[in-house]
């Protein structure tokens, strides 16, 4: 039988020990995920995370570690538990299908998808969501400790690409793990929840890149999605054409972007400047390169490098290149 993940809390008794978290999922941030979501600390309409940053959105109430692509996620990544305690309630059998493909309506009453609930001492408990069906490795009360794996990252319920949903709560209110006790509006106060050996300490960007690479001809966010920059087919000599692409999250209205890409010889073969960006993105995917010439490529290093500038200052910059 599949357990509701709304259910009441259990209360843990008068311990007001406050855990420190792990990072609860087995991968490298800025390597294999990002954070592509924090939690929306301000109880308007508006949202803000506990930077007073964009990297949210209205009423978001946990933390969103996100893979790199599809194509990672297939390989299973692990969902841990992020601190030693007894397992709540859990649910598993839901499809892994982004919600754009299934519907919304697919999904209600159980937008967590495949999940687990964990109780922790001192009224803690937290939730883990989007987990892939038949994933699911413990059972209501069952005791866990940190690190032990869970279950494995998916695409079920209300998600449009592979991540894990962790939320904290304190007595069943929704806490930030990164800023516990923080007052709205309080730019960085609080406290963090993570342990020092989580790595969680620097982790807030103001935007990042989740994948970039080189193609034989444009790229799309679906392909990006689907495939990362580590499985796109790189150009050959007698390649179509040379393209450098970028996909990078947590971008802000009035961002400007450029993308430029150059040959062996040092000439530039691409240069991208998009048009101001008219609102927040969750996501973008900016391209630049060259059909090839009739000779075919020249042989050597070509290169690339994007820059997001934010009211007037870099704010994301990389580079990156690969040898013909």
């Amino acid at each position: 039988m599949l357990l509701s993940l709304l259910a009441l809390p259990l209360l843990l008794g008068a311990d007001s020990s406050v855990p420190a978290f792990i990072q609860p999922i087995a991968c490298k941030l800025g390597q294999d995920c990002a954070i592509q979501n924090y939690v929306d600390l301000d109880p308007s309409a508006r949202a803000s995370d506990y930077r007073c940053g964009g990297r949210t959105y209205d009423k978001h109430n946990g933390v969103d570690f996100r893979l790199t692509s599809m194509a990672r996620q297939r390989r299973g990544v692990a969902v841990l538990a992020a601190a030693d305690g007894t397992v709540l309630r859990g649910r598993d059998g839901v499809a892994d299908v982004s919600v754009k493909e299934a519907g919304a309506a697919s999904v209600a009453n159980m937008e967590c998808g495949n999940g687990v609930v964990i109780g922790h001492a001192g009224g803690f408990e937290t939730q883990y969501c989007h987990m892939a069906k038949g994933s699911i490795a413990v059972k209501p009360g069952q005791a866990v400790k940190a690190g032990m794996a869970i279950g494995k990252v998916g695409l079920s319920g209300n998600s449009e690409y592979p991540h894990l949903h962790f939320t904290v709560r304190k007595d069943g209110a929704v806490v930030a793990p990164f800023a516990f006790g923080a007052a709205p509006g309080r730019c960085g106060a609080g406290r963090s929840l993570w342990a020092a050996t989580a790595g969680l300490g620097n982790a807030y960007r103001a935007g990042e890149v989740l994948n970039a690479g080189f193609a034989a001809g444009p790229v799309s966010l679906a392909a990006a999605l689907e495939n990362g920059s580590a499985q796109q087919p790189r150009p050959t000599r007698d390649a179509p054409a040379l393209v450098a692409f970028v996909q990078a999250i947590g971008l802000r209205g009035g961002d400007l972007q450029r993308l430029t890409v150059t040959a062996p010889d040092g000439s530039l073969i691409g240069d991208n400047r998009a048009p101001p960006l008219d609102r927040d993105k969750a996501q973008w995917l900016i391209f630049a390169g060259k059909k090839r010439p009739a000779a075919g490529w020249p042989v050597g290093r070509y290169g690339a490098h994007y820059v997001v500038t934010r009211a007037g200052k870099p704010v994301i910059e990389k580079r990156f290149a690969f040898q013909l």
